[in-house]
Formats: structure tokens, sequence, C-alpha cells
């Protein structure tokens, strides 16, 4: 037990930067814990049957050395009584003659009444003689078992006292190894979460390295477009404006061939007044529990979430993704701001997020989950950006 004790308090948990190895070594010193407890248990179990056992023979003793006591205050009694009534017949005996009884008519006037007398008394004293000394006897018996009987006792009481002070001392041991053991699983549950932060970092920021990259290159492609546009458009011009030079003769062939000019998309429209609102609104709501068909702090949908949140900055929308898909004013990836919602399957039909900025969009994904904040995710049935007006 004492060099148990040694080991339990050698055992030290130390905070440390979570890694597979580390995680894997305090799992395997927490298994080793374990089995000390299990084994501890093990031993506590039979010393709890070794006192019990101890317990029951140490009252055993007890009641046959209360029956031993309880006999020789009997016996004593019975040999008093005996004598007594021994003592009185003898005189009565003796003193009233002329009885019909046998042992008074041994007293009647003769010559032999001395002799009698003195064979009668010899006889009564003898018997109460041997009674008296069989009670000794049985009193040296008795008290002879007694000793041995308390001796007995103080083994038995002594050896209930180790097997008590061994179960304490495994039972202090074990509680000892159960604190170390719940530091020890505190130190993996720390390591675990701080793997899992980390690796949801990564893919934060892998995430959001990747929307970034698909912006930049959907603005590049715009200004390439714009660019193309522009050189389209000073193409144009300057045939126009030869063809004009060249008078009304050419006929036909002011066409030339020359494909219209194409006509620029239209710049996006500026952000809803209350879109920064709406994204603090929804960020209030981070933990909340997804609910399907909610839109109250109690609980959200994702079109709950996105209609609640503009609700907030007075700007109303319908809790239906698709409705609000329908009721934004639909822009390029590339111009997207904060505050902006992000549509999923057909006609933005199965989800809808919204956008906080830097690669991340709020949402109420499905159930069992909770409000929360994600990377962009422009694959698995993206179909746009919708801007509230």
């Amino acid at each position: 037990m004492a060099s148990a004790l040694g080991a339990a308090s050698a055992v030290i948990c130390t905070s440390v930067p979570a890694s597979a190895d580390q995680i894997s070594d305090a799992k395997a010193q927490a298994a080793a814990i374990t089995a000390k407890i299990q084994s501890i248990d093990a031993q506590r179990q039979a010393l709890t049957g070794q006192v019990t056992s101890a317990d029951y023979q140490l009252a055993q003793l007890k009641d046959q050395i209360a029956a031993s006591q309880s006999q020789m205050a009997e016996d004593q009694a019975t040999v008093a009584k005996d004598q007594a009534q021994l003592r009185v017949q003898a005189i009565s005996d003796y003193t009233n003659s002329g009885t019909s009884s046998q042992v008074t008519q041994m007293f009647t006037s003769n010559v032999n009444t001395s002799g009698v007398r003195s064979e009668y008394s010899a006889i009564a004293t003898g018997n109460v003689t041997t009674t008296v000394d069989h009670l000794h006897t049985a009193q040296a018996q008795l008290q002879a078992a007694q000793s041995s009987l308390e001796q007995q006792q103080a083994q038995q009481t002594s050896t209930l006292d180790s097997l008590s002070s061994a179960e304490n001392q495994a039972s202090a041991l074990a509680s000892q190894y159960q604190g170390t053991l719940n530091s020890v699983n505190a130190n993996i549950q720390a390591l675990v979460e701080q793997q899992q932060a980390a690796q949801a970092a990564a893919a934060q920021a892998a995430a959001t390295a990747a929307f970034n990259a698909k912006v930049a290159a959907a603005q590049a492609a715009q200004a390439q477009a714009a660019t193309a546009s522009a050189a389209r458009d000073a193409a144009n011009r300057t045939t126009t404006n030869a063809t004009t030079s060249g008078g009304g003769s050419g006929g036909g062939s002011s066409s030339g061939g020359v494909s219209a000019p194409s006509v620029p998309s239209a710049p996006p429209p500026p952000l809803a007044a209350g879109a920064a609102g709406a994204v603090q609104a929804a960020e209030t709501m981070i933990g909340v529990p997804y609910v399907w068909g909610g839109s109250t702090p109690a609980g959200f949908d994702c079109s709950g979430l996105v209609e609640w949140a503009y609700a907030q900055v007075g700007i109303s929308l319908p809790h239906y993704s698709g409705g609000q898909y329908d009721d934004t004013t639909h822009i390029p990836l590339a111009d997207i701001e904060p505050g902006d919602l992000l549509f999923y399957g057909p006609g933005g039909s199965e989800h809808v997020a919204m956008y906080v900025g830097g690669g991340s969009m709020i949402e109420a994904p499905y159930t069992g989950a909770t409000v929360h904040i994600t990377g962009v995710r422009t694959d698995g049935g993206f179909v746009g950006v919708g801007r509230v007006g």
C-alpha cells in the first residue's frame, strides 16, 4: 500500500501543446491509473469480505463468552440452592425425630443413635462436598474456556482492526488514484480540444484562403472583362468614325461584319443601410440551437436566422431561402460584402447563410448543430450571392 501511494503521488499532469503523441501518452497514463484503481478495488473487495468474516467471528466469540458466563452463574446458583436445601434438610431430619421420614427414623433413640447420626452427617456433608467439587471443576473448565475465548477475542479484535485499517488505506489510495485519473482525463480533454481548435483554425484558414482566391479570381475576371469591353468599345468607335469619314458610298459596308458593342453589366447596388447591423444581430445568436422552422432566439433554421437578423434593422424578408433568393439582387461573388447572402440549391431553395467578412459566413445549418461562423463554401450546390436591397 505504501509503495502504491508513492507511485500515485509521482503522477504529474502538465499542460502541453496538443499533439497526437501527447494525447496518446496521456491516454496510456490514464489507462495505467485505471488498471491500478481496478486492482485496488479488487483488494478492497477482498478486505471487505475479510472484515465482514472477522466481525462475524468476533460476534460469535462474544456470544460464546456471554453464554459461558451465564452458565457459570447458573451453575453457581444451582449449587448454592442445593447446598442450602441439604443443610436445611439435614437439620430438619436431625431435630424432627418421630416422623415417618425414613431419614428421621435413623435418629430415633437407640444404642446406635450416635453412630447413625455421625453416618448421616458424613453422608450429607459428602453429598454437598461432591456437588461443590463438581461446581469447582465446572467453574475451572468454564473459566479456562472463557480465558481461551477472551484470548481469541483479543486476537480477532486485533485482526479486525488491522483489516479495517488496510481497507481504509486502500480506500484512501483508490481516492488518490481517482483524483489523479480525473486530472489526467481533464488534461486529455484539454489536449483534444486544443487539437480540435488547431484543426478547425487550419480548416477555417484554408477555407478563407480558398474563398479569397476565388473572390480575387472573380475580381480579376471582372477587371479583364471590363478591359476587353472597353477595348471593344474603343474599336467600335474607331470603326464607326472611319466609316462616317468615308462617306455613304460604302453601301452596306457599315456593318462590316463587326459585332455590336457589348453592354457592361450594371454595378451591384449599394449595401442596405442595415446590413452591418444585421451581421451584428446574427452574431449575437451564436450557440443558439438549430430548430426546423425556427425564427426566434429560442431556435433558428437557416432562413429564420437571416429573416430575424434583418428584422432587427427594420428590413423584412420571407422565411424561406428560395423566397429570399428571389427578393435579393444577385451580384458577382467578387463583389460580396458583409451582410450579403449566400444561397445553395436550385433557386436558393436548400440553404442560405450570411457573409460576415474575412471569408467567413454565419449560418444555422442542420438539426443537432447550433448557429456558428464557418468558412464560406462555394461547393455543395452553391448558386450565388444575393444582396438585400
